[in-house]
Parts: C-alpha cells; structure tokens; sequence
C-alpha cells in the first residue's frame, strides 16, 4: 500500500513536469535540428559553421578553457567534438521529450547546461542570454531526475505493461518511478542540491556579469581587442590581436592601424582600404574563427586570434625610442600598444 501511494506520487511529480520536459527537450533537440535538417552547420566551410560559434565562447569562459581553445587550435578535433556534442544534444533532447530513460537523460540535460554556462555564459547583448539558459537547464535537469516522468512518457508505459527492463535493479535511477531512498534523505537532497544550484547561480551571475554586486557589465556589448607582442624586426612590424570581447554576431571591423613616434608623427599609418587589402600571407590566424579581409575594413570576430605582419622599408632606419601603435574600430574605439627599440 505504501509503495502504490509513493508510486502515484511520483505519477503525479512527473505528469506536473510535462511541460517543463517538452519544453527543455525542444531546446536540445532544435539544435541538432537546425546543424542538420534546416541547413548543415557542421560544415566547416560554410559561414554558420558550429565550430565558429563555439570559438566565441573562448575569450571568457570559466574553468572549461584550455578544452575551448584545443579544440579551436585543431580543426578535425573540433569538428569531431562538434558532431558527437550535436548527436548528444540530439538523443538527451528527444528522449526527454518521449520520457524515455528519463532521469538518465535528465543528467544529460544537466551537464549540456553546465558546459553552455561554464562555455558562453558571458554573452548576451541584452539579456544575459546564454547565462539564462546555462542555469535554467541546470534547474531543469536536476528537477526532471527527481521526478522522473509521469503518465505521458514511454518511461510509464515500460512500467505499466511490466516490460523485462523495468525488472533491472537501477531502472527506477535511469528511468522513471520510485526512487528507493528514505524521505528524509531525501528532503536532505533537494534542499543540498537546490541551494547548490542558486550558489552557481549566484556566482556565475557575479562572475560573468556582476549582478550581485558592485557595477554591472556586459562584454557582449562593445567590442575589445587585446594586443600583444609587438615588436620591429629589420622592415616588419609584427603584433598579435585577439578579439576578446563584443557581440559574437558582429566582427569588430578595424578602419585603421597606426604606427607613430614619441611626438605623434606617423610612420605606418593603413586605413579601411588599404586594410580591406591587407595581404592575406601576412595574416596567421591561430584559430579556426578567422581575421580576414572585408569590403571596407578588417574583420575581427570575436575569439579570433592572429598575427599581422606589416612590411615596410622605413622600419629599417628607425632610431632608437618609443612607439606607439594604435588599431581603430568603425566604432571609434581604440587599442594601442608600446615599443621600445
């Protein structure tokens, strides 16, 4: 009598998450569905590629970092990373939506959200996008293993017509049902693990955002370009730029690059034409999202990393001093550097 009582509550428990299933099952499912039904975004030499997109999330991301910019600094990595990262999404999306495996699939549901918040929670032009979905995905995976699913599931109907499977000791922990485990633990469980997830919750919002404390602020907003290693050898400047911060759907489009003394007198100085046709031998990318040329300027999308190497015979008889060089957005944002020869 106690187990049927605990088995309708259950029931019950996964029929009120319905909603909550097909909802989050979508939002996996759609992105196979879109890399691969409505246009095929595995390929990586079609604009849209996946594998540009998860270059992006590199500048900020939190802890996951060197796995990002590995798998960006190896094309065939990334690719396979991609594809097994979109058939995962794929089967986690559509089981959850079937209640099929459920609180297994629940977990996988948990752990996409870890890596999409961890990954990409910093952008979001307006509302925190990725942030949102990183942590509303974690508060759905863990909800949807603790009620499993109810009536509306393929998960049910195993239990119902007592199929062999559901005899197999760990189905309830995979599936659906009841979870074998005394109640008091288990209060002990949802309240550890709610708190745990409002404590990320809070932290990523501060961490990525400051939305705790302190002044608030988006690095998805205007674009950032770090530069480093700049250095004149014998009739080439050489500098590395990186594009660290700004909307991911929109490249920072350099008009300008200028190389001046102490007092301010110019000594390379290349505008949005000349940089439209900067040649493309001079410029090492590092990363599989590219800096390249564009009608009126250079584009730098956010996450690329390159090397330019601008040659000029006039470095040859530099004197001895300090330089400056000064990049300039469309925007009329600036960035510059120092050299000391």
């Amino acid at each position: 009598m106690q187990n049927q009582k605990l088995l309708q509550s259950y029931n019950m428990a996964g029929l009120f998450t319905l909603s909550l299933r097909l909802v989050i099952g979508w939002t996996y499912f759609s992105a196979f569905w879109r890399r691969l039904i409505l246009e095929n975004k595995l390929d990586p030499e079609t604009s849209g590629y996946i594998g540009e997109k998860f270059n992006h999330f590199l500048p900020n991301a939190l802890l996951i970092k060197p796995i990002i910019e590995h798998l960006v600094s190896n094309p065939d990595s990334l690719w396979w990373a991609m594809a097994t990262f979109t058939i995962i999404e794929a089967i986690v999306g559509l089981f959850i939506m079937l209640g099929l495996f459920t609180r297994l699939m629940s977990i996988g549901v948990f752990s996409l959200a870890m890596g999409i918040l961890l990954g990409s929670g910093w952008l979001g032009t307006t509302c925190l996008d990725e942030w949102q979905i990183g942590v509303l995905g974690i508060a759905s995976g863990f909800t949807l293993f603790l009620s499993g699913s109810g009536k509306y599931s393929l998960d049910y109907l195993l239990l119902k017509k007592e199929f062999k499977i559901t005899n197999f000791k760990y189905f309830n922990w995979l599936g659906s049902g009841v979870l074998k485990i005394k109640l008091n633990i288990l209060h002990r469980i949802v309240l550890i693990g709610s708190i745990s997830i409002l404590f990320i919750t809070l932290f990523t919002n501060q961490y990525f955002h400051g939305g705790v404390w302190g002044t608030l602020h988006n690095k998805s907003v205007k674009p950032k370009i770090e530069i480093k290693h700049t250095e004149i050898t014998n009739n080439t400047l050489s500098f590395q730029v990186f594009r660290v911060e700004g909307a991911d759907v929109y490249g920072s489009f350099l008009i300008g690059i200028n190389l001046s003394d102490s007092k301010g007198n110019s000594i390379i100085e290349l505008d949005g034409k000349a940089l439209s046709k900067f040649p493309k031998e001079n410029i090492h990318n590092q990363y599989v999202t590219k800096v390249k040329n564009g009608k009126h300027s250079m584009i730098i999308p956010l996450g690329a990393k390159a090397k330019l190497f601008i040659k000029e015979e006039k470095l040859l008889t530099l004197p001895k001093g300090e330089y400056h060089l000064t990049l300039t957005d469309i925007s009329g944002a600036t960035w510059s550097d120092i050299i000391k020869l």
